[in-house]
């Protein structure tokens, strides 16, 4: 078999393009949402730059999260455990438990919230209705 073929799902995917980071942004915020579906992705991302405090409150997806923490300190809270990051450090949150972060640091913190699906699902907790 010749794997350089072209498969059908490959001929109707969307064409290659750079999404600028001002296409992503969220109003009144510096964090990027990419919802993968609409650009031919089988992935989803938020792309985290938060001030020192700032919180993400209770939510849960029916799929994993995985964050990839760039740069600061961050205090997540998945079910009953309090775990903490740093550069460098990946921390995954199964599908359905309550989780939530915040940045505990002196400085910015950035990271990515590499979501397991090609839409973001999110149930608040609080039903506030967050991004």
């Amino acid at each position: 078999m010749d794997h350089r073929t072209t498969s059908p799902a490959a001929a109707t995917a969307a064409p290659a393009r750079t999404i600028r980071k001002e296409e992503l942004a969220l109003p009144g915020s510096r964090t990027r949402r990419f919802d993968g579906e609409a650009f031919g992705s089988a992935v989803s991302y938020f792309a985290v730059d938060n001030d020192p405090g700032d919180t993400v409150s209770l939510h849960r997806h029916p799929y994993t999260e995985t964050w990839v923490v760039i740069e600061g300190h961050v205090r997540f809270t998945l079910g009953t455990a309090a775990l903490d990051g740093a550069a460098g450090d990946t921390v995954v949150a199964p599908a359905g438990v309550w989780h939530g972060f915040t940045n505990d640091g002196d400085g910015p913190l950035r990271m990515m919230c590499i979501h397991a699906s090609p839409r973001i699902i999110q149930e608040w907790k609080d039903d506030a209705g967050h991004a």
